[in-house]
């Protein structure tokens, strides 16, 4: 397992560095920087004329003279408004017209699934975001697949040989689209004692499967249908129509509109599997329309992610907000 784990990691490495100019690229290869940071690493923040700073569970890290540290000075590797155009031409396989909506929306998927967030230059037409360019500041958030990390969840979320309705909800950078993915994973698979279930993803912002051309670069199972850049409520509403889902999976739920379609899929005899951006459960009730969602009883289970110490725990409540099951690691 570890060999294959370090074999999968060196295909990371190899496909992140070649987003970067070369110069750059030689500089993280010397500093071994992937190899030092191991699996820690989770973004790569690059901005013009700023540092380049390495994102991990435990903090920050920058370049300087080939070393990893903690405080920036002048001597840390930064990045130039060339480098910029050079990675804005690697990442888009030099044809940034190709992926103009993608960017348009704030990101693009490269390689290995790893999303890119993009700021930049706005040009607008009538009002709307019509292009970014020239991008200047980009995140670089490294696809990491941690399988077997809800499978204890997974068993807690079964009554008798069907999945109850559950929404995984934490802060920003916890974990919930990483849980959500393994959970796609385990439901498709089924095991000895669930059959595997028919799946289909609203994967709107290409962050789930981690699509590159409409094909997943991330394991979803083999029962999983995806609709790759999708609105949700457009996606939820198509995949009820033409693929039968007995599970529909949406990330980052919020609005009215995905409150109907959600509630449309369930009395259509689907089970629910989504994620929300909320701390607490206090904190989710307090949303605007997050009061129909408990009339209606959309879920029964609600797994609140937190981390402690850079290790990721959850917790789950059910729909009166009672824990069911007390923290584990996730």
């Amino acid at each position: 397992m570890a060999v294959k784990q370090a074999a999968e990691w060196s295909d990371k490495v190899e496909q992140i560095l070649k987003l970067f100019p070369v110069h750059i690229r030689k500089v993280m290869e010397q500093a071994e920087v992937f190899q030092r940071l191991s699996q820690k690493l989770e973004e790569i923040r690059v901005r013009v004329n700023q540092p380049l700073e390495l994102v991990t569970a435990d903090g920050a890290y920058f370049l300087n003279n080939g070393a990893l540290v903690r405080q920036t000075d002048r001597q840390c590797l930064s990045v130039s408004e060339e480098d910029l155009r050079q990675m804005s031409t690697l990442m888009s396989r030099y044809s940034l017209y190709a992926y103009e909506e993608e960017i348009r929306q704030g990101f693009l998927t490269v390689e290995g699934g790893h999303r890119i967030g993009v700021c930049g230059q706005v040009m607008q037409l009538n009002g709307r975001i019509n292009r970014i360019y020239p991008i200047l500041y980009l995140n670089i958030r490294i696809a990491r697949e941690r399988k077997a990390c809800g499978a204890l969840l997974y068993k807690q979320l079964w009554r008798e040989q069907e999945p109850e309705n559950t929404l995984l909800l934490s802060a920003p950078g916890n974990g919930k689209t990483t849980l959500l993915r393994d959970l796609i994973r385990l439901f498709s698979n089924g095991d000895e004692a669930h059959p595997g279930k028919r799946i289909g993803l609203v994967d709107e912002r290409s962050e789930i499967a981690g699509c590159l051309h409409g094909i997943p670069q991330n394991d979803l199972g083999i029962r999983t249908d995806v609709l790759d850049g999708c609105p949700k409520v457009e996606g939820m509403m198509l995949l009820i129509r033409s693929m039968a889902p007995e599970i529909l999976a949406v990330d980052e739920i919020g609005s009215r509109e995905d409150f109907a379609a959600m509630e449309y899929a369930m009395r259509c005899g689907c089970h629910l599997l989504a994620t929300v951006h909320a701390g607490s459960l206090e904190e989710l009730f307090q949303k605007p329309g997050w009061d129909k969602c408990g009339q209606v009883k959309l879920f029964r289970n609600y797994v609140v992610i937190s981390k402690e110490n850079g290790e990721r725990r959850y917790t789950v409540y059910d729909e009166r907000g009672i824990s069911i099951l007390p923290a584990s690691s996730a």
